[in-house]
This record gives C-alpha cells, sequence and structure tokens, in this order.
C-alpha cells in the first residue's frame, strides 16, 4: 500500500498531477479543493509531497491501482468519511470536492443542502445521504483555516494533547487552541474523545 509519494512535478492536468519518482512516473489524482493548494506545496524546484490514498478500481477482469493525493493526513481523513457514504466512491469524491473542505463540513454539519446540492455529481438524495451519514462528525473539518489524527484516547489529558495537535495542524496558535479546548471542556465536561472536543470546539466558534 502506497502511502505517500515525493517526487517532482513531471505534468499537471486539470485533475491529477504526474510526478517523477526517481525516473519512474506515478499519475495521481487530485481533488479540486487539493489542487488549490498545489502551487503552495511545492518547492521551487517543482518537488512536492503528498499524502497518498491507495485503491484498487475493478474494470471488467483486472484491477487497477490507483493513487488519490493530499497536502496532508486531515484532508485526508475528510476524503476517507466522505467515501463512507454509500454511492461515493474515491473518483466520484474526487470530482466532488471543489470547494474548501473547511465549507464543505460546514455545510455538512448544519445540514445545508443547497450547498451540497452544488457539488459536481451530487444531487438531492445523494445530498441527504451525506448529511445523514456525516453529520455531527465532521465538525473538526470546518476549523480548517483553508478559505487534521483522531483517536479516542482513555485519560483526559491524552485527548486534550491530541486534540491541541489536529488544532496545531489547522494553523492556530497554540495559546488560542488552548483556550478553545478548554472552552469546549467547560461547556461539555463528559466529553471523551479528541473528536468530541473537536466538535464541541467547532460548535463554541459559530
Amino acid at each position: 500500500m502506497i502511502s505517500q509519494i515525493s517526487g517532482k512535478i513531471k505534468k499537471r492536468r486539470v485533475s491529477s498531477l504526474e510526478i517523477d519518482v526517481n525516473g519512474l512516473s506515478y499519475e495521481v489524482l487530485i481533488p479540486p479543493s487539493v489542487m488549490k493548494g498545489v502551487d503552495k506545496a511545492k518547492t521551487a524546484e517543482g518537488n512536492i509531497s503528498l499524502i497518498t490514498y491507495h485503491y484498487y478500481q475493478m474494470d471488467q477482469s483486472k484491477a487497477i491501482p490507483v493513487l488519490v493525493g493530499f497536502l496532508n493526513e486531515i484532508e485526508k481523513d475528510f476524503f476517507e468519511q466522505f467515501i463512507t457514504v454509500s454511492g461515493v466512491g474515491p473518483k466520484a469524491a474526487c470530482r466532488a470536492l471543489t470547494l474548501a473542505i473547511s465549507e464543505i463540513a460546514a455545510a455538512i454539519d448544519r445540514g445545508d443542502m443547497a450547498v451540497l446540492k452544488s457539488l459536481p455529481g451530487i444531487g438531492e438524495q445523494k445530498a441527504r445521504e451525506i448529511v445523514a451519514k456525516l453529520q455531527g462528525k465532521v465538525g473538526k473539518f470546518a476549523l480548517m483555516q483553508d478559505k487534521f489524527s483522531e483517536g479516542i484516547s482513555e485519560g483526559k489529558e491524552d485527548i486534550k494533547e491530541e486534540a491541541l495537535s489536529v488544532l496545531l495542524q489547522l494553523q492556530y496558535k497554540k495559546n488560542e487552541a488552548q483556550d478553545m479546548v478548554a472552552k469546549a471542556f467547560k461547556r461539555n465536561p463528559k466529553i471523551a474523545s479528541c473528536e468530541e472536543i473537536l466538535n464541541e470546539v467547532y460548535r463554541g466558534s459559530k
């Protein structure tokens, strides 16, 4: 399983990058929301490092390996949750993620059908299924400053540190992130996981 790829961008297409890795070229599908950050992420020499989701697309009697690329683990985490919705496969998700992930996550959280239906390939029924499956589970992604690592620990200090780490990845300042976590626990002392903290932080920021 290929989990990361680093190399020189050899060719850029509308929905993919061709990356040269020591003379071997790999085509990596890139969701539109991720593609917008590629220029900032690549080096002056055109090199880039991507976190990848590796799967096999079944085509008649053969399995074709496919790579989907992301700039960080948080983007990949959202993608993996998005494709848990029935009928939303990896290729469909790549086409659909045209808005910033934070916008899509916020739309799911508030059940905004209009925003979800504006995504390519997402109609009324599919939008309803996305909300039914993911509402209340994607608050941390709405915190992304793009307009990640989840886990459950038994100790409160462990999950606080885990949530703080994610907020730092989302580019919040350390003192700001610590304050957000503290306020989340003040509002809901029964929080038992990193994801619950981040969802509470998001609710408190609205």
